[in-house]
């Protein structure tokens, strides 16, 4: 935008920081620039993050916007957490400071309070009034994180009542073809309560081409599109994965039996079957509405011991003739993958665990097996075919598409590449082979995890869409997500439309605006979803590290930001800041594409290795403040 424009009037949301101001971010019409104005404390006191508002906008000498004159247009949010303040016996609540800047008056609607406690109260008209009390013991950081971000913890009597009923509808095979004297397993954790996934291999013929058999449960068969139970679903668009709890798009009714693909039980499922030639393509694909029934639970661990080392666990002795083929499946498209290009896009995770009481007790990284990783090539063949049989047929989709990186992420990631000791030599424009020899440089390096974290922000989030558009980060002309409908609405949206073409229905409108609608949706849903998963995964970083202050610890910069660095300790994959007036050498500031700081004697870059200590934490803010150690 033109700084050196007037004052104007606009349209934006509010965004609210934890020190008392805020900002206003305004979208350009038509465009993907984003202006961001500063709001003084004061001018954001009636105002929550996530209001949408008319200001009027100036611009300073220096080029920074100010808001003022704000005023309410919409507010989204209904509910906020907050602790009590008792000022002259009048109940106010302290807003959780990532939503609000002010204490606001609180209408007890009858129920004693007192100070200190946690609540939860809704929003009804400019006021605020009590909803319920945090009771002692319950984890104050967990209502915080759901309120925050507008997630849904219970679900509504109707709702569950509608799961219930839905347990009627059998799972007989009626016209489905019929693949239980097949044999198939489940691969997932020994806690998932909701598989949604089966896969067969079929051995191979005199061609040499294996046959992929991927069976989702059949979801859409019981719930049916508008009643109570969908409009919930459709809300809440995806479950929330937030450390020590797990917030479902669908009731556990419903969800962790009667959908669940259980061992040796009938289930209904569609299932997408693929033939596999020997040099790992995809050469057919057929969709059609299936009954099975699962042979073998799996978990990861049994199945990459089979795997890896060949070993039959005694879960896995009704399939053991058949896993051989699986692990041939799994090669194949291993290797038509790599011929292509893209990337790992997970290779560790951080895991926090909890004791029997819920307490916090550990974080261990993970580091995912080659179970995870040939499970993975199932769901994600499946995925592409069932994209290209929709394309191919006219029939619209909630297609997932990651664009290719603009030359300016390009430029960033070449010199992130070389200050972490690597060379890249992207070129002017990024493609999926260079990518993927730059992934395969950093499997294995010892600050792999945060190379890996960069590179991942580097390329940018996915969304969906009804517009066909290619996914760069797999490297696939076309993807959507089809594999778990218990667990994505945009699963279950593709679900109905396979459905309703498999049923006759041929009068689909191209490029659907419905279907647009709701992919924005659902983008909107999973940032909200990802947003709050962070911020719990963040908060008990702090809790956890508050152990830990005064310890030293390898750590790789990751961010280079204003008012410091950000750092990843290795092995640990948990991440602090390192503020820039703690740093010597200094004063610091970034430079234009922010990848060092930069001081009169000595800068920082993306990438560097560097050695810190933890300094302190703050659990209500989700962080870890590092010093460094010279």
């Amino acid at each position: 935008m033109d700084t050196s424009a007037s004052p104007r009037s606009v349209t934006g949301r509010i965004d609210v920081h934890p020190r008392g101001f805020g900002f206003l971010t305004v979208q350009s019409p038509g465009s993907h620039e984003v202006l961001s104005a500063f709001i003084p404390p004061p001018d954001l006191n009636p105002f929550f993050a996530g209001d949408t508002v008319t200001a009027t906008i100036t611009a300073a000498a220096d080029g920074r916007w100010t808001a003022s004159g704000l005023s309410l247009v919409e507010r989204p949010r209904t509910q906020v957490y907050g602790e009590v303040v008792m000022r002259k016996g009048s109940p106010f609540l302290r807003v959780d400071r990532e939503v609000a800047n002010a204490d606001w008056v609180l209408d007890t609607a009858g129920t004693q309070v007192q100070h200190g406690d946690a609540v939860v109260a809704r929003i009804a008209e400019g006021k605020l009034v009590l909803l319920y009390r945090v009771e002692p013991g319950e984890d104050r950081s967990l209502e915080r994180v759901i309120a925050r971000h507008g997630l849904r913890k219970s679900f509504p009597a109707e709702v569950v009542q509608e799961a219930l009923r839905a347990r009627a509808v059998p799972h007989a095979p009626g016209g489905r073809r019929d693949l239980r004297s097949i044999p198939t397993v489940t691969v997932d954790a020994p806690s998932t309560r909701d598989i949604d996934d089966a896969i067969s291999v079929l051995p191979a013929g005199p061609d040499g081409a294996l046959r992929l058999l991927v069976s989702i449960a059949d979801v859409g068969e019981f719930v049916t599109e508008g009643s109570a139970l969908d409009v919930e679903a459709r809300e809440r668009a995806t479950s929330v994965y937030l450390a020590g709890r797990v917030l479902p798009m669908l009731p556990e009714e419903l969800s962790s039996h009667w959908l669940s693909l259980v061992q040796g039980e009938d289930r209904l499922c569609l299932t997408v079957e693929l033939r596999i030639d020997p040099q790992g393509r995809v050469t057919a694909a057929d969709v059609y509405e299936s009954i099975i029934r699962s042979w073998a639970r799996l978990n990861y661990d049994e199945t990459a011991a089979f795997l890896d080392r060949g070993e039959v666990s005694p879960a896995m002795e009704p399939v053991k003739d058949v896993m051989p083929w699986f692990r041939l499946a799994a090669a194949r498209l291993a290797v038509a993958r790599a011929a292509r290009g893209g990337m790992e896009f997970a290779r560790e995770e951080a895991r926090f665990t909890f004791d029997e009481r819920g307490e916090l007790s550990g974080l261990v990284s993970e580091r995912l097996t080659s179970a995870h990783g040939m499970i993975e090539r199932f769901m994600v063949a499946a995925n592409e075919a069932i994209a290209t049989w929709l394309l191919a047929r006219g029939v619209p989709g909630v297609f997932r598409v990651h664009e290719q990186p603009d030359p300016l992420r390009v430029a960033d990631l070449n010199a992130f590449a070389e200050t972490s000791g690597f060379a890249a030599g992207f070129g002017r424009e990024l493609t999926p082979l260079a990518l993927s020899a730059f992934d395969r440089q950093i499997a294995g390096a010892a600050a792999e995890a945060a190379l890996r974290s960069v590179l991942r922000r580097s390329l940018g989030p996915s969304r969906y869409t009804v517009k066909p558009l290619p996914h760069f980060g797999l490297a696939a002309p076309l993807y959507l997500h089809f594999t778990s409908p218990i667990r994505r609405y945009a699963d279950l949206a593709v679900h109905r439309i396979l459905k309703a073409y498999l049923r006759g229905r041929r009068n689909f409108v191209d490029n659907d605006p419905a279907v647009e609608a709701l992919a924005v949706h659902i983008n909107a849903k999973a940032r909200a979803a990802s947003r709050a998963e962070t911020d719990r995964h963040r908060e008990l970083e702090a809790r956890w590290m508050a152990a830990r202050v005064g310890q030293q610890f390898p750590a790789r910069v990751t961010r280079v930001k204003p008012f410091g660095l950000v750092a990843q300790l290795d092995g640990m994959l948990v991440e602090g800041v390192v503020p820039s007036e703690g740093l010597p050498g200094g004063p610091f500031r970034p430079d234009a594409r922010e990848l060092s700081l930069v001081g009169k004697e000595r800068s920082f870059t993306i990438g560097m290795p560097v050695t810190v200590k933890v300094a302190s934490t703050d659990e209500q803010l989700g962080r870890v403040e590092l010093a460094l150690v010279p």
